[in-house]
């Protein structure tokens, strides 16, 4: 059966061709906004398919004991209309500047800038829950890849746009699988979402500017399908049973949705989507695990540990809850990492990965993949180790990095701030920070390459991967950049004469070896004239003994 054939009237589902449902009273019929204000008492949630408005049956009649209605209240018909160019951000800042003047004119004007304080006093206590738009260091990348979605729309942001229109409509097959799957009414769930939206004040996560263009007649059916669609997503991933028609939209997608889906911009609030797993569950230990596997490394492996989920951190979205994962948790610094980590704040240090070399720094892939994990260790041999993780940079790679950059941007006000800043913070920023200081041309990016670093065969070539991290120069500095800086730094001081010989040496070991060989030649003719010498000497001597 086609879901949009399996709802029999707004509201109510066949689940299986035995299950019937028996027709309320007009004083039963529920609305999914009952409480709430009057104009919100109305909801069309599924366009064409069914409608959430209350309806009364116009005819009925009986048949074999159960009641058949023959019309129903047809379903809200949506008109489209042409969107109106957005305002330009000066007509913007105008219109602003007037309405506060006139707000200052015709009231106490103290009491206008302190109802501004008290709004700016609120968003600065949500900005680690808040939907952000993206920081002026990203918008000024030149490639809407990283920032605009290509299939589907989660949240307001994008909502509507005319390229993602196929996936509203894929929306309400996995809203109705996702609560067949529950066993639950659509009435329940759909009501357990209001409620969660309602209590964590979600339209207040979003931009003001865009929310104040959505009713809320819009917006509550949006988070209701946006969390349906990613918990059967999530599901589908996680190899649990699903649709098969869905299974073939999801997986036929799967690249423009893993990219979409870990857009800044793209994003619901994760309560939202964590009450809708409490009617249809998700193992999210394992979703998490499968999903970070080999997510930033062409990597293979028979079996994956499960990832233990951290009880304590609460997630603001799905984009927050898997860079949590994959940046990974920094070990306790030592006194001597803290020292060196103050020193960075009054010296300024740069070098590419060839001069690094040169100084006598190796560099190494660690093991645990983890962002967060990078540091230079001394050894005996090759003076020091700087290591952090490999990545195998394609362009959803390359765009994932990019969004947890900015969400760390926009969720740390100041990644030095001891009290509220840790190194995992930043570690994006970090580490993107400390690829693109090492690359200055494409033969540093080959040396990574050889380090391991940046593993080959990914999908970038040289020269775009040395565009892309030269693009990333505006980030702010994170405190894992900053303290591998003071070691080298440190490293460098502590070891003028010894880097020089060494960078003489790995700069012109070609010559030196051709030096040696011709020294070797002339010494094994040397040699060899020496002997002939003293052979010649001796058959003389013996000459003359004999003449004698």
């Amino acid at each position: 059966m086609e879901p949009a054939a399996a709802w029999g009237r707004p509201c109510e589902f066949e689940l299986a061709n035995s299950w019937t449902i028996e027709e309320p009273g007009v004083d039963e019929v529920w609305a999914p906004a009952a409480g709430l204000p009057t104009e919100y008492a109305s909801i069309d949630i599924f366009p064409d398919i069914w409608s959430f408005q209350p309806c009364v049956p116009s005819s009925s009649n009986v048949d074999g004991g159960q009641v058949v209605y023959s019309s129903y209240a047809a379903a809200t018909t949506i008109t489209e209309k042409a969107a109106a160019p957005p305002p330009s951000q000066d007509s913007l800042d105008a219109d602003l500047l007037h309405d506060m003047e006139t707000e200052i004119l015709s009231n106490n004007p103290i009491r206008v800038f302190e109802e501004a304080t008290r709004k700016f006093e609120v968003d600065m206590d949500m900005v680690k829950m808040k939907i952000h738009r993206y920081p002026p260091s990203i918008q000024c990348i030149d490639n809407e890849w990283y920032t605009v979605p290509t299939v589907v729309a989660i949240g307001p942001y994008h909502h509507g746009k005319s390229q993602l229109k196929q996936a509203e409509k894929v929306k309400h097959v996995a809203s109705y699988h996702c609560i067949k799957n529950s066993g639950r009414s659509v009435q329940e769930m759909y009501q357990a979402v209001v409620n969660v939206v309602l209590e964590i004040d979600a339209r207040r996560l979003y931009d003001e500017d865009v929310m104040e263009g959505i009713g809320d007649d819009k917006f509550l059916p949006m988070m209701f399908f946006d969390a349906c669609f990613l918990v059967m997503y999530m599901l589908n991933v996680s190899r649990k049973p699903c649709d098969a028609l869905l299974r073939n939209f999801l997986e036929s997608h799967e690249y423009d949705i893993i990219h979409d889906t870990m857009l800044l911009e793209n994003q619901i609030p994760w309560p939202v989507v964590d009450v809708v797993m409490k009617y249809t569950p998700v193992a999210l230990a394992e979703f998490v695990t499968i999903w970070k596997h080999g997510r930033l490394q062409d990597r293979i492996v028979a079996k994956v540990p499960t990832i233990v989920l951290d009880s304590s951190f609460k997630p603001p979205h799905l984009l927050g809850l898997l860079r949590f994962y994959i940046v990974g948790r920094r070990r306790t610094r030592s006194r001597d990492e803290v020292r060196e980590l103050e020193k960075m704040k009054s010296i300024a240090i740069s070098v590419s990965a060839i001069e690094l070399t040169e100084m006598g720094i190796s560099l190494r892939a660690n093991e645990t993949t983890e962002l967060a994990d990078m540091s230079l260790t001394e050894e005996w041999i090759y003076f020091a180790k700087l290591s952090m993780a490999p990545l195998s940079l394609n362009d959803s790679r390359a765009s994932l990095l990019v969004n947890m950059a900015a969400h760390e941007l926009c969720t740390v006000p100041d990644f030095w701030d001891d009290d509220e800043a840790g190194d995992e913070d930043s570690a994006v920023c970090s580490y993107l920070l400390l690829l693109c200081m090492m690359m200055n041309r494409e033969d540093d990016v080959q040396h990574l390459r050889a380090s391991g670093v940046l593993e080959g065969g990914a999908g970038l070539s040289n020269r775009q991967a040395l565009d892309f991290f030269t693009g990333l120069q505006t980030l702010r500095i994170g405190r894992c950049y900053g303290c591998v800086m003071a070691q080298i730094e440190s490293y460098r001081m502590a070891r003028p004469l010894r880097i020089k010989v060494y960078a003489f040496v790995y700069n012109n070991w070609k010559a030196i070896v051709a030096v040696g060989s011709v020294l070797r030649a002339a010494r094994l003719v040397s040699v060899q004239v020496k002997n002939k010498c003293e052979r010649s000497v001796a058959r003389m001597d013996t000459e003359e003994v004999k003449d004698k």
